[in-house]
């Protein structure tokens, strides 16, 4: 029998306490540089989710990437971790929590809805071919990019914001894009949020036009004492756009979590 694989990491930092990274849709592992200023003193992990970068696939679902997120925990000999998961890094995050509550110490769900969309398989149907035409066109993620990090960012980013989230989304392996994707939407955990029993910050952009302020608002609300913070102007790429108030809330959270 074939051995389950393990996704691979990069490490930063040291500590007692280990901080786990986890990227969206177009990110990798190296896209958390703006972030890691604000977690020195931690041991930080930023995962390659499986199908990106160096991290072999899974079987598509959010189960086996739950499970494989186990799996590098276990590698890196962590049994508690705090999670901050983006857009579908965050779904991975509460799917995570959700199965092996024991293992997080605190959850951050960064621009990342509990669910993909609305109850309308429809409106599922419709998204995956508007992401896929391009490709299915023959155009390759590194032509679509431009575009398609262009309608995630909110008023004024980070200059440095576009050219790092391009290069990421370009990079990434057209295989693991389309797997991800067709993961994506299949996610619904609402009505789950109120077995989560860990500390919980949601994290939104105030113009993100993927995990909207009012859903986000309703996920706080489900989650027993969940804290809720937002980044003003900041669209779907806030840890880019506007780093260092993303970094600020997540040092708040974090220092009240080890103080609790």
């Amino acid at each position: 029998m074939t051995e389950a694989p393990i996704p691979s990491w990069q490490e930063h930092g040291e500590g007692r306490r280990a901080i786990v990274l986890l990227h969206g849709l177009g990110g990798n592992a190296g896209l958390w540089g703006p972030t890691l200023p604000a977690l020195a003193g931690y041991r930080v992990l930023a995962w390659d989710m499986p199908g990106y970068g160096a991290s072999a696939p899974v079987e598509p679902g959010f189960p086996a990437l739950a499970a494989a997120l186990g799996r590098m925990l276990d590698a890196a000999e962590l049994e508690r971790a705090d999670l901050v998961g983006h857009s579908i890094g965050g779904m991975v995050a509460l799917e995570f929590a959700l199965t092996w509550p024991e293992r997080v110490r605190s959850l951050i769900l960064y621009a990342s809805p509990p669910a993909f969309g609305g109850r309308d398989p429809a409106f599922r149907e419709r998204f995956l071919a508007d992401r896929l035409a391009p490709l299915e066109a023959g155009r390759s993620l590194a032509e679509i990019a431009p575009q398609v990090v262009g309608r995630m960012l909110g008023d004024a980013p980070d200059p440095a914001a576009a050219p790092a989230a391009i290069a990421s989304m370009a990079a990434v392996p057209e295989g693991g894009y389309r797997a991800a994707l067709a993961t994506l939407v299949t996610f619904d955990r609402r009505d789950d949020l109120g077995r989560l029993d860990m500390p919980c910050l949601v994290l939104v952009g105030e113009a993100d036009p993927l995990a909207p302020f009012h859903v986000m608002h309703w996920t706080a609300s489900a989650i027993p004492g969940a804290r809720m913070a937002v980044i003003a102007d900041a669209g779907h790429l806030a840890h880019l756009e506007r780093p260092g108030d993303v970094n600020t809330m997540l040092t708040s959270f974090l220092d009240r979590v080890g103080a609790d």
